[in-house]
């Protein structure tokens, strides 16, 4: 995993007599040096509206929805929130990896948010997919063929969905409605995979993210993107 941070030298203390005095004198530093400031708190969301321009919504105000084939229910917001990341969430089933119990996190009324975009949960216009295994501030967690799949994703779903893989610090587990509630792309989109679910043959499990042409627009959109990292956007095998 590409992860990174700071690093911390660490010295051996020779044994005997220096050793003894170079303890003590460690020690002594240490007891003269100021208290370490604890971490601040996780600040709570106070707007009511979420980052993305969506209004905050009480639990009663979205619904569970079943993701297809994985047995797995996601509560987000009702209409084309739901549409576009229950698609998002039928593909990662199927062509990443088989969904299981806890894997899904949609509508939170908490409003703790260690980043403004988590605050998207709380108007059930964000899911997170593996939470525990793709933390915010942790990027390199996915493989390339499922970075092949992620990208075309974004690009299918037309930029009305933003992937945490390319924020600041970064998510990979994190997917959000991108758009304002009033831009018309949201809905044309929705209206689109509305009409595929119920056409046997194309949408969710009838793709193949792999197809050069795919991966030639993918690749393309990703370039267009301005929030896409470019070292994540496999173009090639």
């Amino acid at each position: 995993m590409d992860v990174t941070g700071p690093g911390m030298s660490r010295r051996r203390v020779m044994t005997g007599g220096a050793g003894a005095l170079t303890a003590a004198a460690l020690a002594s530093t240490v007891a003269a040096s100021p208290a370490i400031a604890a971490p601040e708190a996780t600040p709570e969301w106070q707007k009511g509206s979420s980052a993305n321009g969506w209004r905050v919504l009480t639990e009663a105000k979205t619904e569970e929805y079943l993701v297809e084939g994985s047995g797995l229910a996601v509560r987000l917001a009702t209409g084309d929130p739901a549409v576009l990341l229950l698609h998002v969430a039928r593909r990662y089933h199927y062509e990443i990896g088989s969904l299981r119990a806890g894997d899904l996190r949609g509508h939170t009324a908490s409003r703790l948010v260690a980043q403004p975009f988590e605050s998207n949960h709380l108007s059930g216009t964000a899911m997170a997919i593996r939470e525990h295994a793709y933390p915010l501030g942790v990027s390199g967690g996915l493989y390339r063929t499922e970075l092949v799949v992620i990208r075309d994703i974004l690009s299918e779903l037309g930029g009305t969905v933003a992937w945490g893989g390319d924020f600041t610090p970064p998510k990979e587990s994190h997917f959000e409605i991108a758009l304002a509630p009033t831009h018309p792309k949201t809905k044309n989109v929705a209206r689109t995979i509305r009409g595929w679910n119920t056409e046997p043959g194309k949408g969710a499990g009838a793709t193949d993210a792999f197809a050069p042409e795919r991966r030639t627009r993918a690749a393309t959109f990703a370039q267009r993107d301005p929030r896409a990292r470019g070292l994540d956007v496999p173009s090639s095998p």
